[in-house]
């Protein structure tokens, strides 16, 4: 990946998501219940504290290892252990599916709709996180197989900042928090 990512607001943490496919898929996962820019901060952590983020050596570490290693403070995430769990999941599908190379999961996606189905199809990501991530890819990365737009719903809408792959800068992560802040109130508003 030669695009510079700038999603952990924190520059050797950027450097990993924009050097390493793999690392940028699993700040997605980690992106739940968690402030954004710390969830895509943890691959930096793993790499860091494992020594690699090699799919096949993340896939075959003994778990409770991997899992004290993940929950350490600063913790990979909120929930460190239950995703530790999760990361090493994840390494096993691009290990055993995609021969090791997380970016084969969209390089050679050829429509949107087979995009969005190979990362719905991941490890802890369900539907939303699957179209956004395809919005990331695209506007981030350039990968933009027929139908991305489509598949990526209204994450693809240029000019919003809706999620994280509207992060590009201090001012546009302020603006995805303000917009998820209002429309949990609006939620919330017709809720109750």
């Amino acid at each position: 990946m030669a695009t510079q990512i700038r999603i952990a607001q924190d520059e050797s943490a950027d450097e990993v998501l924009s050097n390493d496919p793999f690392a940028l898929l699993t700040g997605m996962l980690l992106d739940q219940q968690f402030p954004m820019e710390r969830a895509f901060a943890g691959p930096a952590k793993v790499l860091e504290r494992f020594g690699t983020l090699d799919v096949a050596a993340i896939a075959a570490a003994e778990p409770e290892g991997f899992a004290d290693l993940c929950a350490t403070p600063p913790a990979v995430h909120r929930y460190g252990r239950a995703m530790a769990g999760r990361i090493q999941a994840l390494a096993t599908v691009v290990r055993d599916e995609y021969d090791g190379d997380a970016s084969r999961i969209w390089s050679d996606a050829p429509t949107g709709a087979e995009l969005f189905a190979r990362v719905k199809k991941l490890p802890g990501f369900g539907e939303q996180k699957a179209k956004i991530f395809v919005a990331l890819l695209a506007k981030q990365l350039g990968v933009r197989p027929d139908g991305w737009d489509r598949a990526a719903g209204d994450y693809a809408e240029a000019g919003s900042f809706r999620s994280v792959a509207d992060v590009v800068d201090p001012e546009s992560l302020q603006k995805v928090r303000d917009f998820k802040k209002a429309a949990k109130a609006a939620a919330k508003a017709t809720q109750g």
